[in-house]
């Protein structure tokens, strides 16, 4: 029997931390969290306001992207170097649509390794987005999980205003279902399919209430939940720009969790998914850059008569038992974070030394330094090169076999040598192979 992610988390039950939510997930112990269920940014390329004078009066986000202002260069070398697979998927979306979604891309993926990391063994992952990018982020899903971990493409289908005279009305959006293993969590869940005509059902139950007869069947992947707009939705908006129905996010966390496991929204917002888990008697930690999330969050579940003042024996808990932080919690695990090739490593083999003050240590930095040492030339071929991007950074031992991501384990390569090599050959392995092939220069 697999270990309980709770004795592994290292925050509290309902904490809710504020600031850019990727440090805070490098906080997060490994193998702690159930279920993530999150709604993050579409790359919409518009901004989004609240409605004033709503509960969510003054929330606002550019949901714009820019390679050069939004893309740090510790993602770019850390993806680069340890998840080559990933990269391209970042690349081919930044070449087919632009560099805004490139980088869009670039911002999620350095997120959601963090995320497949901190999932339990037998957790799963809903990422809600659209069509704007959801193939996109499939790759990048596929890149991270592994495909054969892919579950579900759900469409969410909902009825809103506005239609267009040149294409079909666009009113769905995709959350994409991953799991992390083999092993996952799942409860069937049945809905009510009512019947406009009489078949021989012979072997299903049918039944009939006041709209007629129906049949519980099971949930396909297309949900018909109603979006918050037009009369009865009052009670549960808050005027977020972008807030998603309750009954949608339920119906994820009872498909993928059980009572008193414990769910993450990184992304949390206007805390739908935080106030469905409470609902559920699940347990939660969410995190936003949005300063009013914890006011938010308290109020709905006000709202909902689960939380009141200090004292009020009639809720199930108080609102000073919300833990709202902008520290970053202690980890209690081994510390590592996403680790490379997604694969457990020998952590001895991947201790890298310190570096000392003038050595290279940023991607740019090492290959000027090797450029310095060796010139443009191919260290796996001898080619010299008059233009240096025709060579590649690379490691000499591979970072699937231990070794280090230290400028003393790298070298350059030019594209061939660098396909040849792949991640397994040593260069004293590729310059064997070259020789032996007559691919050295003469």
């Amino acid at each position: 029997m697999s270990a309980d992610p709770a004795n592994k988390l290292n925050v509290a039950n309902r904490s809710l931390f504020h600031g850019d939510n990727l440090p805070f997930l490098r906080a997060i112990n490994s193998d702690s969290i159930h279920l993530i269920a999150t709604d993050p940014p579409f790359n919409k390329n518009r901004d989004f306001h609240a409605t004033p004078d709503s509960l969510a009066s003054g929330a606002s986000f550019q949901d714009r992207w820019s390679w050069e202002e939004d893309v740090h260069e510790e993602w770019v070398d850390k993806i680069t170097d340890d998840f080559p697979k990933l990269m391209e998927a970042i690349e081919s979306a930044r070449y087919a649509h632009s560099d805004g979604m490139g980088a869009y891309m670039c911002f999620m993926a350095v997120r959601l390794l963090e995320m497949r990391r901190v999932l339990h063994e037998d957790g799963s992952i809903y990422l809600h987005c659209d069509p704007t990018a959801s193939h996109y982020l499939k790759a990048i899903m596929d890149a991270i999980f592994g495909k054969t971990n892919f579950r579900n493409e759900i469409i969410w289908a909902y009825k809103t205003g506005g239609v267009s005279k040149h294409w079909f009305g666009r009113k769905h959006d995709v959350i994409l279902f991953y799991s992390k293993s083999k092993q996952w969590t799942f409860n069937p869940l049945q809905e009510k399919n009512y019947l406009t005509h009489k078949y021989g059902f012979s072997t299903i139950s049918v039944k009939v209430d006041e709209k007629g007869p129906y049949k519980m069947a099971h949930l396909r992947d297309v949900w018909d939940i109603g979006a918050l707009v037009g009369v009865g939705s009052e009670r549960e908006r808050t005027g977020y720009p972008t807030q998603k129905p309750l009954a949608l996010y339920e119906r994820i966390i009872q498909a993928s969790s059980n009572k008193g496991e414990i769910i993450l929204d990184p992304f949390c917002g206007c805390a739908t998914t935080l106030v469905a888990a409470e609902r559920l008697g699940r347990r939660w930690v969410g995190m936003d850059i949005w300063e009013k999330a914890h006011e938010v969050v308290i109020e709905r579940l006000k709202r909902d008569g689960l939380t009141g003042p200090d004292g009020e024996k009639s809720v199930l808990f108080s609102s000073g038992q919300i833990i709202y932080s902008k520290e970053l919690p202690e980890r209690t695990d081994d510390g590592l974070l996403a680790a490379p090739d997604l694969k457990t490593i020998n952590k001895e083999r991947h201790v890298e030394p310190p570096l000392r003050p003038g050595e290279p240590k940023t991607r740019q930095e090492i290959i000027k330094y090797l450029q310095e040492k060796v010139g443009q030339r191919c260290q796996g071929c001898d080619r010299h090169f008059d233009d240096p991007r025709y060579l590649e950074l690379d490691h000499n031992t591979p970072r699937s076999q231990g070794g280090l991501n230290h400028f003393s384990n790298r070298l350059l390569l030019c594209s061939p040598c660098n396909r040849a090599k792949s991640n397994t050959l040593t260069l004293e392995g590729l310059r064997r192979l070259n020789k032996r092939e007559g691919w050295m220069v003469k």
